[in-house]
């Protein structure tokens, strides 16, 4: 399988209209608003802890890079950052410099050729199988349409080494490509009850090794609780 894993999906369907443009307005009010982010501390810090020392781990919408590529470049692993936010981008180089991060949509890695071979800058087309020990996507696939999120598992199937780590969360809804509120600016989610979540990884080639859900409100609102679930999963080959 190679990272491409959207062979078969409909690009012209794809809109990240106003997606990128909000969290470039938010910018650093989003660690403002999210200051408590134990569920994904402590995700971060299994993950940083299950794989191998200096292991190569890539970040898909890494925001501020905090705190996780922060958390697993203090382990001492090589973090690869990308989001589709350039604002987002420069703060995480700001905040993680020892980090590489780069402006990409998951769709899209052609402009990540460069990684396939850390060897051979002129590699050209996306990055191939195996290039990262580990994936973290946290809160990132619940920006997809419900349709395209199996589509973007397989892509990170496609860019971990066999057996590599992937540790996802997302937001436990039934809802798709539903248009919320969110620091002044409007942003559209997309989500799954528990079952259904794990169900569409374990579809994609992984397995679930384990799971976990916390409660969590924004600093900045009066809403009633979430339910954040957080899945570490491995690569099956």
């Amino acid at each position: 399988m190679s990272g491409d894993g959207y062979d078969g999906y409909d690009r012209l369907r794809i809109d990240r209209t106003g997606q990128a443009e909000a969290f470039d307005a938010i910018g650093d009010r989003y660690d403002e608003a999210f200051p408590h982010k134990e569920g994904q501390l402590e995700s971060g810090r299994r993950l940083a802890e299950a794989l191998p020392a200096g292991s190569r781990v890539l970040d898909v919408g890494c925001g501020t890079g905090l705190p996780t590529a922060a958390q697993l470049t203090e382990a001492g692993h090589r973090v690869v950052g990308i989001d589709l936010s350039p604002t987002m981008v420069k703060l995480a180089r700001d905040n993680v410099p020892a980090a590489e991060f780069r402006v990409a949509d998951l769709a899209d890695l052609s402009g990540l050729a460069d990684l396939s071979d850390p060897a051979d800058a002129t590699a050209q087309g996306p990055p191939g199988p195996g290039l990262f020990d580990g994936i973290a996507a946290y809160f990132s696939l619940l920006m997809l349409p419900r349709a395209e999120i199996p589509y973007a598992l397989r892509t990170l199937h496609g860019l971990l080494r066999p057996d590599g780590l992937l540790s996802l969360s997302m937001v436990e809804a039934d809802v798709d490509d539903f248009a919320i509120p969110f620091l002044g600016r409007t942003i559209r989610v997309s989500g799954y009850v528990r079952d259904e979540l794990r169900q569409v990884v374990l579809d994609a080639g992984f397995e679930v090794a384990g799971e976990d859900s916390y409660a969590y409100a924004p600093a900045s609102t009066d809403v009633p609780p979430e339910i954040q679930l957080f899945l570490n999963c491995r690569r099956r080959a």
